[in-house]
């Protein structure tokens, strides 16, 4: 593997025997928080960024912030001072943005859209690209044919960064969330077809494969087999299967990542680097720690009625219903607490944030920098237990 930026993550793991975290940029306080906590410890951490979150401008940009990729990757490069934060596009690939489902494109249509989207990523200076091209909204394509459209989003990918001249490592991994895990022949299958291509077009190989851990995020727990004494009848528990999965993904010179790692236990978390997992992304969990935080500083100050309005606005965003489980008993308060952080960006959200801000200054509370502190002890607790910190 030629590149510097796989070599420098190889050795820092080797070196600290920890598991790396991808953390989304669920809001500018989120993305604030990975990078001091980067940069305070001096450690990498992945900012790992949807299509939905952010895109180019040409996709309107997205949720977060009201970000474009420029915007985005601009702002980071600017504030992470010592360089630690690697910019990530996590789930690049067609009908990854919810425009190009909306509008029903063609795959031939779809993967120009998701190459366009990719551009931007490298002409941002992104470090890291998922190839996934999963999602298919007219049927279900067979693991050949996914993996034919990851060689060609791979490819032109590569391309386009020696264009630039820009230093770019790629992740693959087509898992879906099913809370259980892959199997060894799928993977196998696919990291040897990967490896043939890769060899036949003098590519580098991928940096990390996505491996389904057991894990699967609904509502504001994890209900995979991972965490659970609870296993299913015909799967090997994780913590026998996941060494043998590592094990293949070692004999590949690939690592192994592990995607819906939130609201594992601190013990389940401390499996990670034990086995040898050697990264995992956080995303809803950091969205839905600032959304509890602002819903308490609001209503422990008195501001009920601004509460009550950033309740309603979340709530009627529907953005809460992919998370629900079924026959769910969340109540309507615990739906506007998982849509919470996709409405920060509102209009109306950051009006009503200005008005408890003036109310909340005149009590010496900056509402931004309590809301960030919050998001960094829900970070660092991965990191603790990653062994990327030391635990205090």
């Amino acid at each position: 593997m030629g590149s510097m930026i796989h070599q420098r993550l190889d050795t820092f793991l080797h070196n600290r025997r920890c598991t790396l975290l991808g953390v989304g940029p669920m809001s500018l306080n989120c993305v604030d928080a990975a990078i001091e906590l980067a940069n305070e410890n001096e450690i990498p951490i992945l900012l790992i960024a949807s299509r939905r979150q952010i895109d180019s401008e040409e996709f309107g940009g997205g949720y977060v912030n009201n970000w474009t990729t420029a915007d985005f990757a601009r702002y980071v490069i600017d504030a992470d001072k010592k360089g630690k934060v690697l910019l990530a596009r996590d789930h690049g690939g067609p009908w990854q943005n919810s425009k190009e489902k909306d509008a029903k494109l063609s795959l031939r249509r779809a993967m120009e859209s998701a190459k366009s989207s990719y551009r931007a990523d490298l002409e941002a200076g992104f470090q890291v690209l998922h190839i996934d091209p999963s999602v298919d909204i007219h049927g279900k394509p067979d693991v050949d044919e996914v993996l034919d459209r990851v060689f060609d989003l791979y490819e032109f990918c590569w391309s386009q960064a020696q264009k630039l001249r820009q230093e770019v490592i790629f992740e693959i991994g087509t898992e879906e969330q099913s809370g259980s895990t892959n199997t060894q022949e799928e993977l196998d299958y696919t990291l040897n077809a990967v490896q043939k291509f890769c060899k036949k077009n003098h590519l580098p190989q991928p940096s990390f494969v996505v491996i389904q851990c057991g894990t699967r995020v609904m509502e504001t727990r994890n209900i995979g087999s991972f965490d659970s004494p609870v296993r299913v009848a015909d799967e090997l528990p994780a913590e026998i299967q996941l060494p043998k999965m590592i094990e293949i993904c070692n004999r590949y010179g690939i690592l192994m990542k592990e995607h819906n790692t939130d609201y594992l236990s601190d013990e389940a978390l401390q499996w990670h680097p034990r086995l040898g997992i050697h990264a995992a992304n956080v995303a809803p969990e950091f969205g839905v720690t600032e959304t509890r935080a602002l819903i308490s500083v609001l209503e422990e100050n008195g501001l009920t009625k601004l509460s009550d309005r950033f309740l309603k606005l979340a709530y009627d965003s529907h953005k809460w219903d992919k998370w629900m489980i079924k026959n769910t008993r969340a109540t309507d308060r615990d739906r506007s607490i998982i849509a919470g952080h996709y409405v920060f960006s509102k209009p109306e959200c950051i009006a009503l944030k200005a008005e408890a801000s003036l109310v909340l200054a005149k009590k010496n509370i900056n509402l931004d920098e309590v809301l960030k502190t919050q998001v960094k002890q829900s970070i660092l607790r991965y990191l603790r237990n990653f062994r990327l910190v030391r635990p205090k």
